[in-house]
């Protein structure tokens, strides 16, 4: 006697599977990310004028990480929009620390030098030409974001808004600033994980 599926049965067993991958997912983050409440890992790079900028720097403060290309499109969109520096500039006054960093496998110092230049940045962009601390971080896209709390762990990883065309113009929510607020209100931040979108990192092969 054949055996299959009924629809319904089969449609019920994928939902369970999805939610199932999903709740994985969001307890551990993406894959090769650190899991979200473990910490962050360190790493010193150099910065657009060639100084070296370690994470230890900025113990016991809040950091974000972007991870940035100047040649990507969804990156070069977002800097149009100010949505970076604009955040960076609202949440410095309480002491947030912003990181740009360019795990582009040919990138340099002087690159990285005219895009803080061409944008008016108020924050570095570190050179990650050899992919050491992207691939430690997991990030696979720019723009990916990442927020390390106070005590060093890590609080939020993922996409900068739920708006990956640009083109939402009600119910959009940037997750960086949601998670900043429940962070210095001394809350849990409520959305941890979500997929990063944008353009792939472009690792050294």
């Amino acid at each position: 006697m054949k055996s299959f599926w009924k629809p319904a049965t089969a449609f019920a067993a994928v939902a369970l599977l999805g939610t199932m991958m999903a709740a994985n997912w969001a307890q551990a983050g993406a894959s090769g990310t650190p899991a979200i409440g473990s910490s962050a890992p360190q790493f010193t790079l150099q910065d657009e004028n060639g100084k070296s900028v370690s994470l230890s720097d900025y113990a016991g403060k809040i950091v974000v990480l972007e991870w940035t290309n100047p040649e990507c499109p969804i990156v070069q969109r977002h800097y149009k929009a100010k949505t970076m520096t604009t955040l960076q500039q609202q949440y410095k006054p309480q002491d947030v620390v912003w990181l740009a960093i360019n795990s582009t496998h040919d990138n340099t110092n002087a690159q990285n030098l005219a895009w803080v230049k061409e944008n008016g940045m108020q924050y570095p962009v570190l050179n990650d030409a050899t992919g050491v601390t992207g691939h430690a971080y997991g990030a696979t896209n720019t723009p990916h974001m990442y927020i390390i709390d106070k005590t060093g762990k890590l609080a939020y990883e993922g996409a900068i808004d739920n708006d990956p065309q640009g083109s939402m113009s009600t119910g959009k929510i940037n997750y960086v600033s949601q998670a900043l607020n429940e962070l210095l209100a001394g809350k849990t931040v409520s959305t941890a994980v979500t997929q990063a979108y944008g353009c792939g990192v472009h690792y050294a092969k």
